[in-house]
């Protein structure tokens, strides 16, 4: 069984002054609370919930006696989650300051001091009793309602004192049964497209990534140079105009789209998903001997785990397995003579020193990565001809078609939701051609 966590964000309706009142004096409690947890925590390194709270429980009760208890405890969980990420921030040289700064705060809630009321509201306890609070359901959040996924014990709720509002954080847990896979369906994921290999045949998917990536760099240097020319270094304006560029909402739907392309063809497959084993950060390693600043930026931005995270979520969702895989030497070994494949310059078509087959690079790390599945061992060497899938059908391993992959435009699989759509879209555009 695997788990399965999704977060919903929604709205209350516009509250009363009075209510709306309570809360911003018991968000003023909890800062408070968290601000001198955190102090404690940096001060004697304390790094657990567990001890955090035997050591500052009964001392920090004593101090709000007219709040529920439990919001001590949440307090600890908050406190020692920022202190924990600025002790190991502090280790590496990266913290700025001797202590964090507390600036904003979201007010942890576990199952003592909140409850579901209905579908379309809760109940929270605070200094005052409980309160009811009516939220806006909107589409997303009746997709995990009418699903069958349930609500997690824990939420968080952030005051929006502008419109007298709650912003509740609702977390769905869905627990699901991986299959037995029939087949493999290798990813291999780059800067500029995603490419899968299903049944022999290799898809690339054009993500457009590094023009994405380059249209905002110099978009941001443009308004940054303007803005503080104009304003000033630290202007408020230049981070109202910052904020307005939405590069991150444009990436996180490619990610998502191209997840659930993947994963959904995998599930109706049942086939496993194979991903290269990266680290943490990958891209620490691959700008290593690079000198171009524009360059690095790019491979920073690329997101390769973000998609692989991605891909992740949505293969908890469905129950589909996952298989990692050493990813060294999976775009420079031939996978049938399992020799050196020679790239001219930046070119990503190569040929194999031993039988002289033209490979495409990102189909060569697909049929690697696939055949290493297959071995089950993830070794570096690729696996000898002859392997077949778990369903037993046979592995074009030396067509001169798996060469060269079916390039599919972000257009065409952007507004599509299955790879045989595409791949129907793909053929119809080619014979316009």
């Amino acid at each position: 069984m695997v788990k399965a966590t999704r977060t919903v964000i929604v709205r209350s309706i516009k509250l009363p002054r009075r209510i709306f009142s309570v809360f911003v004096e018991l968000e003023g409690m909890y800062r408070n609370m968290v601000e001198q947890l955190v102090l404690f925590s940096i001060k004697n390194n304390v790094k657990s919930f567990a001890r955090l709270k035997a050591l500052k429980y009964r001392e920090t009760r004593n101090l709000y006696p007219h709040l529920p208890s439990h919001y001590v405890y949440t307090a600890c969980q908050d406190a020692s989650t920022r202190a924990k990420s600025f002790l190991r921030l502090k280790k590496l040289g990266l913290a700025k300051r001797e202590y964090p700064e507390v600036k904003r705060v979201s007010i942890w809630l576990d199952d003592h001091v909140w409850k579901p009321n209905g579908y379309t509201s809760i109940r929270i306890a605070t200094h005052k009793g409980w309160v009811t609070i009516e939220f806006e359901p909107h589409k997303q959040y009746w997709r995990y309602v009418n699903r069958g996924w349930r609500l997690a014990s824990e939420t968080k709720i952030k005051l929006d004192k502008r419109n007298r509002q709650l912003i509740i954080y609702l977390t769905f847990v869905k627990e699901v049964e991986e299959y037995k896979p029939k087949g493999y369906l290798p990813v291999d994921v780059n800067e500029d497209n995603v490419t899968i290999l299903l049944d022999g045949v290799a898809y690339l998917f054009e993500t457009n990534m590094k023009t994405l990536v380059l249209g905002y760099y110099y978009r941001r240097k443009s308004i940054q140079e303007r803005c503080d020319k104009l304003y000033g270094v630290r202007s408020r304006i230049k981070r109202k105009v910052m904020r307005k560029l939405k590069e991150r909402a444009k990436k996180q739907d490619v990610r998502r789209k191209i997840a659930s392309n993947i994963v959904e063809t995998a599930y109706e497959k049942q086939y496993a998903i194979v991903l290269e084993k990266l680290g943490k950060k990958p891209a620490n390693n691959m700008i290593k001997k690079i000198k171009d600043r524009q360059l690095r930026h790019r491979i920073f931005q690329a997101s390769f785990r973000g998609i692989q995270r991605a891909i992740e979520e949505k293969a908890r969702e469905l129950g589909v397995p996952l298989i990692y895989v050493n990813p060294k030497h999976t775009s420079k070994l031939c996978p049938i003579h399992n020799a050196p494949i020679n790239y001219d310059n930046s070119s990503r078509i190569g040929r194999c020193s031993g039988g002289g087959e033209l490979w495409h690079r990102d189909v060569v790390a697909c049929w690697n990565l696939y055949l290493k599945a297959l071995r089950g061992d993830g070794s570096i060497a690729p696996s000898p001809i002859g392997l077949v899938p778990l369903d037993g059908s046979p592995v074009p391993l030396g067509s001169t078609a798996t060469h060269d992959p079916i390039r599919v435009p972000r257009p065409v699989w952007a507004r599509r939701k299955s790879l045989p759509q595409t791949q129907f879209t793909t053929i119809l555009n080619r014979m316009k051609r």
